[in-house]
């Protein structure tokens, strides 16, 4: 691994590594093998298995792959960062035991730490009882994708708390009957993404445009290009429109 960038072949397989080193993390056990991460150094090539970023490999993984991948990101970045004690400024060690970096001077222990998103599906319903779905599309894309809203949960608040900011900064709309749908890590760089679905309950569209460079109610049969298979706002779209058609 270097960066968010993979050492796969062509069909997407990992490596299959003849030592084992010191340095290695280990990331999953199964009845086949075990999967670790490795910091590859610079200008280190694998012959036959390129450097391939993980967005890209998205939609041709499975969840388990994905998610192992994502662990091993996230592991090899929050230890390159916690090289150095933040109380004393003394090299850590690795824990024997644990996902853990601690200092051999003051003891103390850093862990990894995660950055909590909400990602919300909205749904309003018309006058002729018609359900569509909130998207909108980011001012730091050029791409024409349209996505759920979407944001960091600050020191202090609740899950559901974001999500009605979230909304409100980004749309100027007001949110009701929040639930909650479902999670993905996303180690863009250590995030972990919590689904919730919102029902409109007012307010017109005003957007933050330094966030959202368009957004919109569409109809379930007539949504514009939306994110990939794979990632947690495809999952959640789906899942809404399966929940209203049913």
């Amino acid at each position: 691994m270097d960066g968010n960038a993979i050492a796969v072949n062509e069909d997407g397989q990992l490596p299959i590594l003849s030592e084992s080193y010191p340095t290695d993390i280990v990331i999953a056990v199964t009845s086949d093998a075990t999967f670790v991460a490795r910091a590859m150094e610079p200008g280190q090539e694998l012959v036959g298995y390129p450097l391939t970023p993980l967005r890209q490999l998205l939609t041709r993984w499975s969840t388990a792959e994905f998610e192992r991948a994502s662990r091993g990101i996230q592991l090899l970045e929050w230890r390159r960062n916690h090289g150095y004690c933040s109380r004393c400024g003394t090299a850590t060690v690795a824990h024997a035991n644990e996902y853990a970096m601690v200092c051999p001077n003051c003891e103390y222990t850093q862990y990894p730490r995660l950055q909590p998103c909400v990602i919300v599906a909205i749904t309003r319903n018309d006058s002729s009882h018609q359900h569509s779905l909130l998207l909108a599309r980011s001012s730091r894309s050029n791409m024409p994708m349209f996505s759920l809203i979407a944001g960091f949960v600050e020191v202090g608040e609740t899950l559901e708390q974001a999500v009605a900011r979230e909304v409100k900064e980004e749309v100027g709309l007001d949110v009701k009957n929040i639930s909650y749908l479902g999670s993905q890590p996303w180690p863009f760089p250590s995030n972990i993404m919590i689904g919730f679905h919102a029902e409109y309950a007012g307010g017109e569209l005003v957007l933050q445009e330094d966030e959202i460079a368009e957004a919109a109610f569409y109809a379930f049969d007539q949504l514009p290009l939306v994110p990939p298979t794979g990632s947690i706002a495809h999952r959640m779209i789906q899942q809404i429109i399966s929940q209203y058609n049913h």
